[in-house]
């Protein structure tokens, strides 16, 4: 007999009540299964952890190396008190997951964070067929139609290329984790040199170490000559530009990679030269896709626009419903933990 409860949502976040686990807890939990190591996803003081073993390195990084965790692969299963649960490739950042959670014929899929665009180094998102889906809708409106991203990667690379000829240093700020390691995959080392922010190296470290293919990058520091920066990019994260950090570069041009950058004003609220409209969420198209290509029966809407695509998913005459839980999606006012424990 099939469950129409097989996850819930409480106090902690998404639970397995006869599996005995949550799914991206946001308090303290027994069992914690991991979808990504974004810190609104994977928090501190959980006894147990599971998660994919690309991102059991982040984890064990930022949340200490004593922590209780067990990494598996993309589709292997487990089985918890006869709950089977899997994962499967989101595309949102390196090692990133969708979780399938399956008992007595009911299949359940957590989506966490996800986007469509094969970005070259996150994975390609797996459409994981079930009764309910629970998807985020960080850019849950019709306005989020990302552009193809080997153009905003030709633009990113344009934008340095001028600003070598002006014989300024170039800082392009994004995530520490997932959005940095996709700008740099795709940057032209022919142009200059490539350094990054601590918070920035330290995770391209941890990947490279893992086996992720990735360029290398040099950490940047004040003994480096300025005129070196002048030919230079710089990797970072959004909060070193009100920082005294960035004075050892010179004169500089900043900008920002975020999804926000669609918005009119945004750049201008951040203070920066340049945005380019770059994200590691899936877009109005991508979310409505993936949602018809699982042939849900019902979807559950967590983070983002989530009243607004709830709605609309009703009137396209899906069962749909909004659902409240502390994730924040891509913000341009927090910074990835992993950044602030450096």
């Amino acid at each position: 007999m099939k469950s129409k409860n097989l996850l819930e949502f409480n106090d902690c976040g998404i639970y397995c009540s006869k599996g005995g686990f949550y799914i991206d807890p946001w308090k303290p939990v027994s069992r914690a299964i991991i979808t990504h190591a974004h810190s609104d996803h994977a928090k501190y003081g959980n006894k147990y952890y599971l998660a994919h073993h690309l991102t059991a390195p982040i984890l064990k990084y930022r949340l200490g190396a004593d922590i209780l965790l067990e990494a598996v692969e993309f589709g292997q299963e487990i089985f918890m008190n006869g709950v089977k649960v899997s994962f499967h490739p989101a595309g949102h950042i390196v090692g990133s997951a969708q979780i399938r959670v399956e008992d007595n014929g009911e299949v359940w899929v957590v989506s966490g964070d996800y986007k469509t665009e094969n970005d070259g180094i996150s994975g390609e998102l797996e459409v994981v067929k079930c009764h309910t889906f629970i998807s985020e809708s960080t850019f849950g409106l019709p306005v989020f139609k990302w552009q193809n991203q080997q153009e905003i990667y030709n633009d990113i690379n344009n934008w340095w290329k001028t600003n070598v000829e002006k014989g300024k240093a170039s800082i392009l700020c994004g995530y520490a984790l997932g959005k940095t390691q996709r700008i740099i995959k795709n940057l032209d080392p022919a142009i200059g040199p490539i350094f990054a922010h601590g918070a920035v190296q330290n995770i391209n470290d941890l990947l490279i170490k893992a086996g992720i293919n990735l360029p290398s990058t040099t950490l940047a520091t004040s003994e480096i000559s300025k005129e070196v920066y002048k030919k230079s990019i710089i990797i970072s994260v959004p909060s070193s530009l009100n920082s005294p950090w960035v004075k050892k570069f010179g004169p500089f041009s900043s900008a920002l990679a975020s999804g926000w950058m669609n918005l009119r004003g945004t750049k201008r609220r951040k203070a920066v030269d340049r945005g380019f409209v770059l994200s590691d969420h899936a877009d109005w198209n991508g979310l409505n896709e993936v949602i018809l290509a699982t042939s849900a029966e019902r979807v559950l809407v967590t983070h983002g626009y989530k009243s607004s695509f709830a709605r609309w998913l009703r009137e396209k005459g899906i069962n749909a419903q909004e659902v409240e839980t502390l994730y924040e999606g891509e913000s341009l006012d927090t910074e990835d933990l992993v950044a602030a424990v450096l």
